[in-house]
């Protein structure tokens, strides 16, 4: 089935940027929809951004509207987040999720990658 992998988390400072990308395997990327969750310590998982496959359709949880940006490019079978104006409270572990159906709730994801961490902090 699909894989994914995440890459780009680490150590930025409060207002700083990071681009994290999740690399899609193992299928045709069109066929799955995609979003971006993350988890800190003691919380649930949360979804942060998901994009649809056809259409597009993009969801932002409200803590993350202005500052993130989910891109979907299908030639390079990535999907991104683009996070600005990082904030302390954004510091948790990001996950990429993939499912046949339109959703951005994390216990109706059916793929996951493993995570990267991502960390704002001065």
């Amino acid at each position: 089935q699909v894989q994914l992998v995440e890459s780009g988390g680490g150590l930025v400072q409060p207002g700083g940027s990071l681009r994290l990308s999740c690399t899609v395997s193992g299928a045709s990327m069109n066929y799955y929809h995609y979003g971006w969750f993350r988890q800190a310590p003691g919380k649930d998982r949360e979804g942060v951004s998901c994009i649809s496959t056809g259409e597009g359709s993009t969801y932002y949880a409200d803590s993350v509207k202005g500052r993130f940006t989910i891109i979907r490019d299908n030639a390079k079978n990535t999907v991104y987040l683009e996070m600005n104006s990082l904030k302390p409270e954004d510091t948790a572990v990001y996950y990429c999720a993939a499912d046949l159906a339109w959703s951005c709730h994390a216990d109706a994801m059916d793929y996951w990658g493993k995570g990267t961490l991502v960390t704002v902090s001065s």
